[in-house]
């Protein structure tokens, strides 16, 4: 075979003489340096190694932490020797459950919080959690405790018979058959297959929300239930454990009993949501161990969730968003179904829950409304569109007034697109005048305005008015309170946590 033609070797231009024009242009190069690169600041090649050991020890550190944490765990063989089971979708489905733990609490704090009796052996809360293949979004399904089931073949924990498959209610299935009952139960019901199991109890629950800072939550009217003694004041609050237990465990506030209380667990863990990934705790590896730490002390779990599982939802939260996450009840399609031997239950409406199912199955978002951008509104008990207002501006400040009036239209009200001038041009703080008889429309006007006095006026009549002062910071943008949602209704966590303070 011939040798093909070597290329011509390319020219080098020949070095200047020294001493010419080029050596007097040139500086003398420092030892070590090569030419044609330009010197790096010392500086940020101290920075880039300081980032460098700091994500390391980091990441060393959350690994280091969960790995000891993961030995602390308690562990259930949730899914031994589980057969025909449904095919796994994508993505992750975790099943978790809320126990009556009552019995792990002290006695002071079952006085305080009405955790008195003895506890059910039951699941008062149970929740499908599908994390998207994606890990950027979450889907929260919650199953009603007095759904109609029926349970598969097994043996009863208690008594050690066995039983064939039996109706019941779907909360009993944990005091026959513990974890693997529940789970055959529900994966039998919704054939959806469940990858993990997470059971928390009232301790782990009120620990949570303790190292987190407290949750905050908002409610356009008063919530009251002698039962859990949950007692609080429109408005927005933050919870403490104690407190958010007595939220969440709320069946009395209405005559909605557990959907209502469903509903509110569920604003609730968009709230839990919010708190931790807008407050930074996620990106700091010391606080992300206090919180797994405080979670995983009193939990169970399944045998496959471990120190990856965990780092890898803990890397995927930081990505969440409350409007990245979406809420629902299973699609009830008869209340009061009458059972022989189980008493009154909720018979699932079978098409829709068959196709909420089958959205989980195939890792589809819930809600088919698309994420509203910018921040959270504010809910308050009068619907915007309700409120008849009328702006005057209190100071100097020229267009105040209409400034005002524009962003309160923008809002929802029903301002009258004519502001004044006060009387007085050195109103210090901005004024909502209204009558008694409109109070509750003044509450939702002030929450707009915040900072604002509210002060009431006998005979004004139905117009609000509000006197703008020189404290006038924003509008803040309101919505009026959820209405009642039916059973498989979706919503999205921006749409019922609270505005940001």
């Amino acid at each position: 075979m011939p040798t093909p033609p070597r290329s011509p070797a390319p020219r080098v231009p020949a070095a200047p003489a020294r001493g010419g024009p080029a050596a007097q242009r040139r500086r003398p190069r420092p030892p070590g340096r090569r030419p044609g690169r330009p010197r790096r600041p010392r500086w940020v090649t101290r920075a880039v190694t300081a980032l460098s050991v700091v994500v390391l020890a980091s990441a060393g550190i959350g690994h280091a932490v969960l790995s000891t944490l993961d030995t602390d765990i308690a562990r259930v063989d949730a899914f031994k020797d589980m057969k025909n089971r449904p095919q796994a979708g994508d993505g992750m489905n975790v099943l978790l459950v809320g126990t009556d733990g009552r019995d792990e609490v002290s006695a002071e704090q079952r006085r305080k919080y009405r955790l008195g009796g003895a506890p059910c052996r039951c699941t008062d809360t149970i929740m499908i959690v599908h994390i998207s293949e994606g890990r950027d979004r979450a889907s929260v399904v919650s199953l009603p405790r007095d759904s109609y089931a029926m349970t598969p073949d097994h043996t009863d924990l208690t008594t050690g018979k066995r039983h064939g498959g039996h109706p019941l209610k779907l909360n009993a299935a944990y005091a026959e058959g513990g974890p693997q009952l529940t789970i055959r139960t529900v994966e039998n019901m919704t054939r959806v297959k469940i990858d993990h199991y997470l059971e928390v109890d009232f301790t782990s629950f009120m620990k949570t929300v303790d190292v987190l800072g407290g949750v905050r939550i908002c409610t356009a009217e008063p919530l009251k239930d002698s039962h859990t003694g949950l007692d609080l004041p429109a408005g927005a609050h933050t919870l403490r454990g104690g407190e958010a237990l007595q939220y969440v465990r709320a069946r009395h506030v209405d005559g909605a009993a557990d959907l209502s209380r469903m509903k509110r667990q569920q604003h609730f863990l968009a709230a839990l949501v919010d708190r931790a990934t807008s407050s930074g705790i996620l990106l700091n590896p010391m606080k992300f161990r206090d919180i797994t730490r405080a979670v995983l002390g009193s939990v169970r779990a399944d045998r496959g969730f471990g120190t990856d599982e965990l780092l890898a939802l803990g890397r995927a939260m930081r990505n969440f968003s409350p409007s990245s996450s979406e809420f629902t009840t299973v699609p009830i399609g008869q209340m009061g179904y009458a059972v022989k031997g189980v008493g009154s239950t909720l018979k699932w409406d079978p098409v829709k829950s068959e196709r909420l199912f089958d959205a989980l199955r195939e890792d589809r978002p819930l809600a088919t409304h698309p994420p509203r951008s910018g921040k959270p509104r504010q809910p308050v008990p009068v619907d915007p569109e309700q409120i008849r207002v009328q702006v005057e501006n209190g100071t100097r400040t020229a267009g105040l007034g209409r400034r005002i009036d524009k962003a309160l239209a923008a809002t929802g009200f029903r301002t009258t697109g004519t502001p004044v001038n006060a009387a007085a041009p050195s109103v210090e703080r901005t004024v909502i005048a209204y009558d008694p008889r409109w109070d509750r429309s003044a509450r939702s006007l002030a929450a707009a305005l915040p900072g604002s006095e509210l002060r009431a006026v006998k005979g004004q009549g139905a117009t609000l008015k509000v006197i703008a002062g020189a404290d006038f910071t924003e509008v803040r943008k309101v919505r009026p309170q959820e209405p009642p949602r039916e059973p498989g209704e979706v919503v999205r966590g921006d749409e019922v946590v609270c505005g940001r303070e």
